[in-house]
């Protein structure tokens, strides 16, 4: 789905996203995209097994080069959560532990109260193949799963980033206010800006020989209007609508009674 707009603000705060030894650069590069699809920019590479940089990362980022260009590669974990306060393990299986195991709702939420607090925070995720192992999860503050198939568990590392990322910008909507995609809030028409809208079409339509017979000329025009001011229109709605009508005076008007005047609604009902 196309989005990209360089003229809007760029998010890019929140955890970091640490992959422990990621194999393909396409993964990387598809984890990339999916962190700045919901605005995490900070990404740590343990280990990678074909190096960096990547320009197989960078093709599949998508246009995410932020994300790309400030990412940092580490020898180990533990160098790669140094600097941080709490961590978050991901995984899909059952762990046998003392380590408390959180939704991705609750694990997003946990997270954004930490970074108001100003801590710094991370969630790891392991191996396409198999995972974080156990000495790599009690390295973690607390561990979260992913309530999936249990029969099908299986997520791809890009899908996991995905959804760890957008929980993380759903914690955050409060803050912000609206989506960053809301609709621009826009003025209510003025009654006055209704009525001009009344007018125009009202003489185009008069000019045209729409109101027949001229006896229920009155109540046609009643309707009509009933029918324009059935909902609140903003006052853009109505700047199209008026230039919409506007062409009606591009072309020649007809005969009342000529061919080609438009059929008129011959309506006695009340109302």
């Amino acid at each position: 789905m196309a989005g990209t707009n360089s003229e809007r603000e760029l998010l890019a705060e929140g955890p970091a996203i640490i992959l422990v030894e990621p194999q393909l650069g396409e993964n990387i590069g598809m984890v990339a995209r999916a962190m700045a699809n919901f605005g995490l920019a900070e990404l740590r590479l343990v280990n990678p097994r074909d190096g960096w940089p990547s320009e197989k990362a960078r093709s599949a980022a998508s246009k995410a080069d932020h994300v790309i260009d400030a990412t940092r590669v580490f020898d180990t974990l533990e160098e790669a959560i140094a600097d941080l306060n709490f961590v978050y393990a991901t995984t899909a299986r059952q762990r046998d532990g003392f380590k408390p195991v959180r939704s991705p709702v609750i694990a997003a939420t946990t997270l954004r109260g930490r970074f108001k607090a100003g801590e710094r925070t991370g969630i790891l995720f392991g191996r396409e193949r198999w995972g974080l192992t156990n000495e790599e999860v009690a390295l973690a503050d607390e561990i979260v799963t992913f309530p999936v198939n249990p029969a099908f568990a299986s997520l791809n590392i890009a899908q996991a980033v995905l959804l760890m990322s957008y929980e993380w910008m759903k914690s955050g909507m409060e803050d912000l206010g609206e989506t960053p995609f809301a609709a621009v809030e826009q003025r209510p028409a003025t009654k006055e800006e209704l009525f001009g809208l009344f007018g125009q079409v009202e003489e185009a339509l008069d000019a045209r020989g729409y109101f027949r017979p001229e006896g229920k000329k009155p109540r046609m025009i009643e309707n009509l209007r009933a029918v324009l001011s059935r909902r609140a229109f903003t006052g853009q709605e109505i700047s199209v609508l008026r230039g919409v009508f506007a062409t009606f005076d591009r072309y020649s008007r007809k005969n009342p009674r000529g061919k080609g005047a438009p059929e008129a609604v011959d309506d006695d009902s009340e109302g």
